[in-house]
C-alpha cells in the first residue's frame, strides 16, 4: 500500500514505544524505523533486534525512567520515528468486500484508540480513519493498548473527516453512525457488504455534521442500565456484529 513521504520526526516529538507486544510488532513492519532500543540483557535475548539499530543496555530501573509512571515497559523501550501517512485513495482501492472500516470521529482517547486498533486487527477490518487533529498521536500507551496492532492495522488521518466520508460512500461503502438516539438496532441496519461503522467521541459522540453524512444511524441493543458504552467497547461489539452478519 502506497504511503506518503516519509518526514523526519524531530527528536523530542519521536513516539516511545515500550513491551514485548508492541516491540516485536514494529521490529516486524517494515514501515516502522527505529532509532535506538534501550533494553535489558534478558529482555534482548528474546528479540531479533538488527545490528543496524543502536542499542543501549540498562536495568529495569533506568528504563522505568523512561516510560511514564509505572509504565509495564517489559524490560525494553524504543525510540522510534511516526509511521508514514497512508493515502485514504489507497486504503479504499484496498478494499475488499466483507471487511469493515471504522471511522473514529474525534475520538482523542490515546487508550481508547488503541484498544479499537486491537479489536479492528482481531475482527480483520480494513482499517481505521480518523481526522489528524482530533485523534492523539502515536505513543506509548497507545501502541500498548493496541497490542501489536498499530503495526498491522493501516490507520488514515485526514484533515476533512466529512469529505473523507463522501469520499468512502463513493468507494461503494454503507456508512453506518452508531448513535444511542438512532431507531433502528445496528443488526436492523447491517446489509450492504461494504460497511463503514463511525463513532463518535467518548462523551459526545458524533457530530451533527458527521451524522448527516451517514447513511443510517444505529444504536447497540444495550441495556437501560446503562447509559453508554465505552467507545473501544461499542466498536468491539459493531465489529463482532458486522462479522457475525458477513458469516
Amino acid at each position: 500500500m502506497r504511503r506518503k513521504a516519509r518526514q523526519a520526526t524531530k527528536p523530542e516529538n519521536r513516539p516511545r514505544l515500550w513491551g514485548r507486544h508492541a516491540l516485536t510488532a514494529a521490529l516486524a513492519n517494515p514501515e516502522r524505523r527505529i532509532t535506538r532500543i534501550f533494553v535489558t540483557h534478558d529482555a534482548a535475548e528474546e528479540f531479533d533486534i538488527p545490528a543496524t539499530i543502536p542499542i543501549t543496555y540498562a536495568d529495569a530501573a533506568d528504563l522505568g525512567r523512561l516510560v511514564p509512571g509505572d509504565a509495564p515497559h517489559q524490560g525494553i523501550v524504543a525510540d522510534v520515528e511516526r509511521l508514514p501517512d497512508i493515502l485514504l485513495a489507497d486504503l479504499l482501492d484496498a478494499a475488499e468486500d466483507h471487511r469493515p472500516l471504522l471511522v473514529l470521529d474525534q475520538v482523542t482517547d490515546p487508550h481508547n484508540v488503541g484498544a479499537i486498533l486491537r479489536s479492528a486487527a482481531a475482527f480483520d477490518a480494513l482499517g481505521i480513519v480518523t481526522q489528524d487533529r482530533h485523534a492523539p498521536p502515536e505513543s506509548g500507551a497507545l501502541a500498548k493498548a493496541a497490542s501489536g496492532a498499530l503495526e498491522t492495522v493501516p490507520w488514515v488521518r485526514v484533515v476533512n473527516l466529512a469529505r473523507a466520508l463522501d469520499e468512502i460512500a463513493e468507494a461503494g461503502f454503507w456508512r453506518i453512525g452508531l448513535s444511542g438516539e438512532a431507531d433502528d438496532t445496528l443488526e436492523a441496519a447491517l446489509g450492504p457488504a461494504r460497511v463503514a461503522l463511525v463513532l463518535g467521541a467518548e462523551g459526545e459522540g458524533m457530530r451533527q455534521n458527521t451524522e448527516a453524512h451517514c447513511d443510517a444511524l444505529a444504536k447497540l441493543p444495550i441495556s437501560g442500565r446503562v447509559e453508554s458504552l465505552n467507545v473501544s467497547n461499542a466498536a468491539a461489539i459493531a465489529l463482532y456484529a458486522a462479522a457475525t452478519k458477513r458469516g
